[in-house]
């Protein structure tokens, strides 16, 4: 049931997520969906399909949070936009495929390629792990590929592709702060793919749900991007005064926990 309490808990989820955006430049998936699936679950929203939910509605905020990110980094010229044009199409195919095929996915397998890859960010966060730059040269079918790939992965864990991007575009000899950039710009067409997707695959499974257009549920969606909105700058503004390294393994090992939390709620 939708109260005045649930509605302020979205808020205060939004305002820390948004936060958390702006101040490291990662998306807030790793802290959003096992959130979401402890209130929705607590709420009696979508009991069957309570991971697809938080999974589609997670998406469904980035699209706000990658909105202002895009226009953040563009203005500084850090968006490498021949690379997103030439990914682009591969990630809106990864991420519409991936959401059809998760609609019929036991929400147990889903928890746990969520945990694991949340891990592996983790991990990444901890060691500041870089590939080794590439002596290959950068072409459009590898583009492609990689789109398609990092564009699944995303949707499938609803984050904004920033982990998988940055790394291989780095891995590409793409400047990091480019890679960052066009990084963020790569995290749109996620979320409106994947959006898109789960909105269109949840259609006959929510029905009976109040609030939800598919997957996506519209109080939490509405709130949580406002606040997110709101929040982003000022972290943004916090980023040059707070240890960047020491937050960001906070963030890893927060983000690892409640992965962990959802992966046992649903088992």
């Amino acid at each position: 049931m939708l109260s005045i309490e649930w509605i302020l808990l979205y808020l205060v989820l939004g305002a820390f997520v948004g936060f958390m955006a702006g101040l490291l430049g990662v998306g807030g998936g790793g802290i959003l969906v096992p959130i979401l699936v402890t209130i929705f679950s607590y709420q009696g929203v979508g009991q069957e399909s309570v991971v697809h939910l938080a999974l589609g509605t997670s998406l469904a905020c980035m699209i706000i949070s990658s909105s202002s990110s895009i226009y953040a980094h563009a203005s500084r010229g850090t968006v490498v936009w021949k690379v997103v044009y030439e990914m682009v199409l591969g990630i809106v195919l990864g991420a519409f495929l991936v959401t059809h095929l998760a609609a019929d996915v036991n929400p147990t397998y889903i928890a746990i390629f969520f945990a694991l890859f949340m891990a592996l960010v983790a991990g990444q966060m901890f060691l500041n792990w870089k590939p080794k730059p590439s002596t290959n040269p950068t072409k459009l079918r590898s583009l492609f590929v990689a789109g398609t790939l990092i564009g699944m992965v995303s949707s499938l864990a609803a984050v904004g592709g920033g982990f998988l991007a940055v790394t291989y575009l780095s891995y590409k000899n793409i400047d990091i702060k480019k890679a960052i950039g066009t990084s963020a710009a790569i995290g749109f067409p996620i979320a409106i793919a994947g959006t898109v997707g789960y909105m269109i695959s949840g259609w006959s499974k929510t029905l009976n749900e109040p609030y939800t257009f598919g997957f996506i549920y519209l109080p939490a969606f509405l709130v949580i991007s406002i606040a997110s909105f709101i929040a982003a700058p000022l972290g943004a503004s916090c980023s040059n005064n707070l240890p960047e390294a020491r937050l960001k393994k906070i963030f890893a090992i927060v983000s690892l926990i409640l992965s962990v939390k959802m992966l046992f709620s649903v088992i």
